[in-house]
């Protein structure tokens, strides 16, 4: 039936045109966006779990900086302890120099002095970010025998966790100010202290020759206790630069599991864009005939 009033053909190919554009509407946000999924009402629960996994990369990123500085500040302390290790060597040997009768041992002394004034600067110097593990006081206020290096985030069924590496740093520190029990300030086995062993008034009486090779003893000593503070901050700087590149490695697979949930194909939206286009002309041309149906009417009454 012809009519005037409803023209079903103008109205089928209407609604073909208005659902073809409004899926063009999609497909050019999404080439334009980069995203098959870049808001809630596009699918919600890929946008919920892409935008809490970017949360929490943002998140490790942060993390990956904290590893940084840390590995910084180990590096620091290691590197203070190796010179220290030189140092106290040179004292070592100083000492043993000493040991043979009729040596001068006050110009010996005068050596071993400057060597323990090197410990000492080389202890207070070692500061990276205020913070110094090798020379302390563990009477301040703010003292913490532990310090500590962000290591990890990590969320699991809702509840976030921050995992950290620690340092024990009663194990590192050289000097501590007030209780004068770091390595080089605490007394050894036979009472003595690197820091302020003196021989210049020793003689080579049997007893100072004792003395001597006490000091010896004890200064051997606190070397091997350097040795394994070296050997700690060895291992923790390890650690940490394996945490690190982890860290790199997980960031960029979070990246990539994102990706795959609200990336756009855009070799698949290119095409599905052409397709679209040419539905879109033909709606056109469907809507223009349907419309001129009614024009036919009016040959009908000539």
């Amino acid at each position: 039936m012809s009519s005037l009033m409803t023209n079903a053909s103008a109205m089928t190919a209407l609604q073909t045109l208005n659902s073809t554009n409004k899926q063009m509407s999609e497909v050019q946000n999404r080439i334009s966006t980069g995203y098959r999924v870049s808001t809630a009402s596009d699918n919600a629960a890929y946008w919920s779990i892409a935008t809490t996994m970017r949360s929490d990369n943002m998140a490790l990123s942060a993390v990956e900086d904290a590893l940084g500085l840390g590995a910084a500040t180990v590096d620091v302390m290691y590197t203070a302890t190796e010179s220290t290790v030189d140092v106290v060597n040179e004292i070592k040997a100083k000492l043993v120099a000493a040991r043979q009768p009729g040596v001068d041992r006050t110009k010996i002394q005068s050596d071993i002095t400057e060597l323990q004034g090197q410990l000492q600067t080389i202890a207070d110097s070692s500061v990276f970010n205020g913070e110094n593990w090798l020379s302390v006081d563990s009477g301040a206020a703010d003292y913490n025998a532990t310090k500590t290096i962000v290591g990890s985030f990590t969320r699991s069924g809702g509840a976030i966790t921050i995992d950290t590496i620690a340092v024990d740093i009663t194990q590192t520190e050289l000097f501590d100010a007030t209780g004068a029990d770091g390595i080089l300030d605490g007394a050894k086995t036979n009472g003595n202290v690197v820091s302020t062993i003196d021989i210049s008034a020793l003689t080579d009486s049997a007893a100072d020759l004792t003395t001597l090779e006490n000091m010896i003893a004890d200064v051997d000593e606190a070397l091997g206790e350097i040795t394994d503070s070296a050997t700690l901050l060895g291992s923790v700087k390890k650690r940490v630069d394996l945490q690190k590149d982890f860290v790199t490695a997980l960031t960029d697979a979070i990246d990539r599991g994102v990706g795959q949930l609200v990336d756009a194909d855009m070799n698949e939206e290119s095409t599905r864009l052409q397709a679209l286009q040419v539905q879109q002309q033909l709606g056109i041309q469907a809507l223009s005939i349907a419309n001129s149906n009614s024009q036919n009417i009016l040959s009908l009454f000539r």
